[in-house]
């Protein structure tokens, strides 16, 4: 018996947030991808300071959904799992493109700025979205950013050369202390001198003070 891995393109309805007005005002638009087991409706409510007028947020969910407790209760999605890994990748750089096309459509003023930011498992996502050359970015904010492999395995280096970085981590984050954190650092740095590093006294979050202190500076 042979059996045979095949694949079939689909069409799937994608899930995304918003949060203020795009109009005239609009200075920015923001691209939030939100991490592991978490749903966009809650990750935007963290930008809510944002809402000045100027802002518009956009918060994509990821498209694989699943009960974060055995088979009933709270939901959360993920951008991808090991399973038919290109696939998942290249599904969710589609997606991304294309809701990016779609809110850029929306708007009149053509000299708007286009910030990053990601959290957790998004870090990942949103490199691999740069790389595709699809979408273009201002400032980009790595929050909890954890890149096993290096960054150089997600995104070539060279098309992060001329955008401002952030990255962005909690002292007391429970998944970052596993690793050694000024090594990892030293090694971030090695890949994106011009990186601007902030950390903060807090666990596995989005601190709105740390947000803001970055965005002052």
């Amino acid at each position: 018996m042979q059996i045979l891995e095949n694949h079939l393109t689909v069409k799937k309805t994608a899930r995304y947030y918003t949060l203020g007005e795009l109009n005239n005002n609009t200075e920015t638009i923001w691209f939030v991808l939100h991490g592991y087991g978490q749903l966009g409706q809650f990750f935007i409510k963290k930008f809510e300071t944002l809402n000045d007028g100027k802002n518009f947020i956009v918060a994509p969910e990821a498209l694989s959904k699943f009960y974060l407790n055995g088979v009933s209760g709270r939901v959360g999605a993920t951008w991808m799992t090991r399973e038919d890994r290109t696939s998942e990748i290249d599904d969710y750089v589609a997606y991304l493109n294309q809701l990016y096309d779609a809110i850029l459509e929306q708007s009149t003023n053509k000299i708007l700025k286009i910030n990053l930011l990601a959290f957790s498992q998004g870090n990942a996502t949103v490199m691999r979205w740069l790389d595709s050359d699809h979408v273009r970015c201002d400032k980009l904010i790595l929050w909890a950013a954890f890149f096993g492999k290096g960054i150089a395995d997600v995104i070539d280096l060279d098309k992060l050369k001329n955008i401002e970085t952030h990255f962005v981590y909690g002292t007391q984050d429970e998944y970052l202390t596993q690793i050694d954190i000024p090594k990892y650092l030293s090694e971030t740095l090695a890949e994106i001198p011009h990186a601007k590093i902030t950390s903060f006294d807090g666990p596995h979050t989005v601190d709105v003070p740390t947000l803001h202190k970055i965005l002052s500076a």
